[in-house]
């Protein structure tokens, strides 16, 4: 390819160079960043070292941590203690704002029944998800020591409390690459803001090609995507392979920077996403019956069904790991219920039941549950005392933040559902049986996927890091597979 000096094309080289053709935004994190990245395309899809269950994640964030006593969890004896301090016997533990031995239990409201063949407890909250008890196995025993939102989101998402660790599914991408050549490999769905901002899916210390995508609805779900006005497909072609050439030639003279071929990389996804994501986003190509299923077209449940729809179409062309959050801290509500809890919930549940249900119904009938592993939970449950109005602004019938045990429940991707793993004790303040800490999960996680948590490692300020830090187990795998 030949292209005149003089033209306007070759006075816009030096800008192709700068700007990557309009995708600064999206390459700007391989240029900037300082760790160099693997040789060659570095979301290439790689074969598990491990036996899997699992090739695909879609993590259903519930922002804000909601009460798994209102919602998998029940607890008649907050209702026989209600209005009374906890029993010494359950000890202390400490809260985010309210003091726990100086306030009152709180009793639940819900009405929870059996559902499947095992007689699954499931509350009234959620009565569309609870026609798919068979598929879930509900850990009630999820525990960590984080009881500040920031640091409970790092501890699910992070593996750690504190800031700059990778995220949970850029750990996933940068083990197992994506299937999907023309779409991230790891995609985010936000209502807004979070608690403890895009840390929770950043790629931290690794490549920033691992870090996640956030997909915007609308016509135009992932920003500088775009050509310019006056430049054509075919003209943007030729200016790629004229920048390619560029790299390379600067490349060759550079064998260590390795970082080169995922700049080169950058640039080629996001010509193929200018036409795969559009497509990806059209819902009007479903059928009325499967937007139903998620209750799209109905105004409480059609931002998060159009979520979830997304989301199986996403895990269909190849994405490894895609997030749905539920819940904003701008322009709307999350799970946070230090105030009317109860009240809380019942609207936030309204919002995704429906879609949940869909979604694993969807997966189901595709024969994509199978392969897609699906995790639903928040950064931490709720307190079975009353959180008063101690600093966080919450009220007589609002809980505080729990850490120390929790909900969350996990289907498809090997998992065998219509199970209850773990226990917390009477009033659901702790774990007590089979305690299963985030490190765990994550091992868990991993092992589903393919992959020994041990050795996905990435070296960082002299020493080998991991998502488990030093710890995690995976006895939670066996029972996840177990068919007794």
């Amino acid at each position: 390819m030949s292209i005149d000096p003089g033209s306007k094309h070759w006075l816009r080289r030096g800008f192709l160079q700068q700007s990557g053709l309009g995708f600064g935004a999206l390459a700007a994190a391989w240029m900037q960043n300082a760790q160099a990245a693997p040789a060659g395309n570095p979301l290439s899809s790689k074969k598990p070292p491990l036996p899997a269950t699992a090739k695909n994640v879609i993590f259903l964030f519930m922002h804000g941590g909601p009460s798994h006593m209102e919602t998998f969890d029940p607890k008649p004896a907050l209702n026989k203690l209600h209005g009374q301090l906890v029993p010494a016997s359950f000890g202390h533990v400490q809260l985010q704002f309210s003091k726990f031995n100086e306030s009152p239990v709180l009793g639940c409201k819900r009405t929870f029944r059996k559902y499947g063949e095992a007689g699954m407890d499931i509350s009234d909250l959620f009565p569309h998800v609870a026609s798919q008890a068979d598929k879930l196995a509900v850990i009630r025993s999820m525990n960590h020591d984080g009881f500040t939102h920031t640091a409970a989101l790092n501890w699910l998402n992070n593996g750690w409390p504190r800031l700059g660790r990778p995220s949970l599914g850029s750990w996933l991408v940068y083990g197992l690459g994506s299937e999907s050549e023309s779409l991230p490999a790891f995609v985010v769905m936000l209502e807004g803001g979070i608690k403890s901002g895009s840390v929770v899916y950043s790629s931290g210390f690794l490549p920033a090609v691992y870090q996640g995508t956030p997909l915007r609805p609308g016509p135009s779900p992932i920003l500088n995507l775009k050509r310019p006005a006056d430049m054509t497909q075919t003209q943007q072609r030729d200016w790629l392979n004229e920048l390619r050439w560029f790299n390379e030639q600067h490349r060759t003279s550079r064998e260590d920077e390795t970082a080169l071929d995922a700049r080169i990389s950058s640039y080629e996804l996001a010509f193929k996403m200018q036409m795969a994501a559009p497509e990806l986003t059209d819902l009007g190509k479903e059928t009325a019956a499967a937007r139903a299923l998620y209750g799209i077209g109905d105004k409480t449940t059609d931002e998060f069904g159009s979520k979830c729809l997304l989301a199986r179409r996403l895990v269909e062309r190849g994405v490894r790991f895609v997030q749905l959050w539920s819940g904003s801290t701008t322009g709307g509500e999350d799970w946070d219920g230090h105030k009317q809890c109860d009240a809380n919930h019942q609207r936030m549940a309204a919002k995704t039941d429906k879609p949940i249900a869909g979604l694993l119904a969807d997966l189901a009938g595709r024969g994509l549950l199978d392969s897609t592993l699906v995790i639903w939970g928040g950064e931490f449950g709720r307190t079975p005392t009353s959180d008063g109005n101690m600093n966080g602004g919450g009220d007589s019938q609002g809980r505080d933040h729990n850490p120390y045990g929790f909900t969350i429940w996990m289907a498809g991707g090997g998992v065998k559902g219509g199970r209850v793993i773990g226990a917390t004790d009477e009033i659901g303040l702790r774990a007590v049986q089979d305690p299963v800490h985030v490190h765990d999960l994550h091992a868990s996680i991993l092992a589903m996927m393919g992959m020994d948590h041990t050795k996905l490692t990435y070296p960082f300020q002299g020493r080998d890091f991991r998502l488990t830090d030093v710890h995690g187990k995976t006895d939670l795998v066996a029972k996840l597979r177990s068919t007794s």
